[in-house]
């Protein structure tokens, strides 16, 4: 285990050649690739949503596509489409967008809801069908949307059942006086995601997923889960609380964020840490919420707060 669990560590040595400073941030979309999920990055222009994703994708030596989201990208740009071919005489297969690894969805929200809905096939089951042919992505296949929630014009809002298929939702936010100094230094010489190289390959993170999914989870910790989660769905200011799809990203991501710290099981600080990158998304405040000014962020720390934390006995590794 200990090898893989290096690789992970070198990986967000070579991400942190392009972006300074967020190590949280990119902790947390590691977390997510290795417990086979899909990232929304949520910010506003220019915090580096983009440098990260191409600096992921370059570390782990995965085939990425890029699409920059715009009103008349069309379903098929991304799911692919047949044309007939005068030569041969029969219909060919041109492959769509997402026939890759590590599919970057730029501002996500700026294109229109057909489009956005021809992704949930592919982000759910790993593959397309078009013209009544199925298709398999990449192996693995990760999604990294980002888009910009200050501004609503041209904007499609991602409808809920799409928002549930990501398994987190992270923001970049300003950097430091110190961290920008240091952004201007490294962007002196060029861009900073060609610095960046690979460490390890599909195959590798296939094998880090495969040890995450042995990570033992107690029953305690499974109820200290579903707790978090009923939480969230009954109380005063939740029109509609974590999903039972986001239920299971919870467990998945505490099984990845122990694997990340070197144990071979979870512990209740595992989930406490990650709970707010899976659940802000997937949590839909109610009017009597929004008349009081009450944050996503609130609801979730209190719920952090009240739910009672279960009580284990570690052994030594």
């Amino acid at each position: 285990m200990a090898e893989y669990i290096q690789g992970a560590q070198r990986v967000l040595g070579e991400v942190e050649k392009a972006v300074v400073g967020k190590q949280d941030v990119l902790e947390k979309i590691m977390t997510a690739i290795l417990a086979g999920g899909h990232i929304l990055i949520e910010d506003i222009p220019g915090t580096g949503k983009t440098t990260m994703a191409l600096a992921f994708s370059r570390a782990m030596g995965l085939d990425a596509k890029r699409v920059q989201f715009t009103p008349d990208v069309l379903p098929s740009d991304l799911t692919g489409f047949t044309i007939y071919q005068k030569e041969t005489g029969k219909f060919a297969y041109q492959p769509g967008a997402v026939m890759c690894n590590l599919l970057l969805a730029d501002e996500i929200n700026r294109t229109s809801p057909k489009t956005q809905s021809a992704l949930l096939e592919v982000m759910e089951e790993q593959q397309v069908t078009v013209d009544g042919v199925t298709r398999r992505t990449g192996d693995p296949f990760i999604v990294i949307a980002t888009e910009n929630p200050a501004g609503s014009a041209g904007t499609q809002l991602l409808p809920e059942s799409q928002l549930d298929r990501f398994m987190i939702c992270v923001s970049m936010g300003y950097p430091t006086i110190q961290e920008e100094m240091e952004i201007l230094k490294r962007n002196e010489n060029g861009r900073a995601p060609d610095s960046v190289c690979p460490v390890i390959d599909a195959d590798e993170l296939l094998a880090m997923r495969r040890e995450v999914a042995e990570i033992y989870v107690h029953d305690r910790i499974y109820h200290y889960i579903a707790e978090l989660a009923r939480a969230t769905r009954e109380n005063e200011w939740t029109e509609l609380g974590l999903s039972p799809r986001g239920t299971v990203a919870l467990a998945s991501m505490s099984k990845a964020c122990a694997y990340l710290r070197g144990r071979a099981f979870v512990v209740p600080s595992d989930v406490a840490e990650v709970f707010p990158c899976v659940a802000s998304h997937r949590i839909f405040l109610n009017m009597k919420a929004k008349v009081g000014h009450i944050q996503v962020s609130e609801l979730i720390r209190q719920v952090l707060e009240k739910v009672e934390v279960p009580a284990l006995k570690t052994r030594r590794q």
